[in-house]
């Protein structure tokens, strides 16, 4: 029998009580930072919670640590992505500079769209981003994947549809 939302709820936060502590300084060591710390640890539970049921766990600070790395990574992604963007934005002429309203809109798109091809098995999102951030052609692509064209039209036929699906879930201006 699989245990219910209550249950799954229980397990997490009594797992919170019990780690919490122990999984933020963990954290702190890897950042050198206690409130990003806090805040991971606290997405790290957050991502718990999300799931459908968590395991019986013999070796919880295991299990948190496995978590944890995943979170670290996407923080780390993060940085990486806002570093380029902000780089980007330093280099544009002034008089063209997107406001920054429209700053803050865009870079959370990036990080939506970022996860969302992170999920995408990597010769889908090399296709897609050779073709529509380097601008190369279905030929090109197949050349540097070795595939045929018709797998680089249907790899960027999937990208783009996902890329639509997210258009239509963000609530952009």
């Amino acid at each position: 029998m699989l245990p219910t939302s209550d249950t799954r709820v229980c397990d997490v936060a009594l797992l919170y009580r019990q780690q919490h502590s122990w999984l933020k300084n963990w954290l702190r060591h890897r950042l050198n930072c206690s409130q990003s710390a806090a805040d991971l640890a606290q997405d790290t539970f957050m991502r718990l919670l999300a799931k459908e049921q968590v395991p019986q766990l013999h070796a919880p600070r295991t299990f948190l640590v496995k978590v944890a790395q995943s979170v670290l990574s996407n923080h780390y992604r993060r940085q990486k992505l806002e570093r380029a963007y902000l780089e980007a934005l330093a280099a544009m002429p002034e008089q063209v500079a997107p406001s920054l309203e429209t700053q803050a809109i865009l870079l959370e798109t990036l990080i939506v769209l970022d996860a969302a091809l992170d999920g995408l098995e990597r010769p889908v999102r090399e296709a897609f981003l050779l073709s529509q951030v380097d601008g190369l052609g279905h030929g090109e692509i197949a050349a540097r994947l070795n595939v045929s064209i018709t797998t680089v039209k249907r790899y960027i036929a999937r990208a783009g549809a996902l890329c639509i699906m997210l258009d239509d879930s963000l609530d952009l201006p």
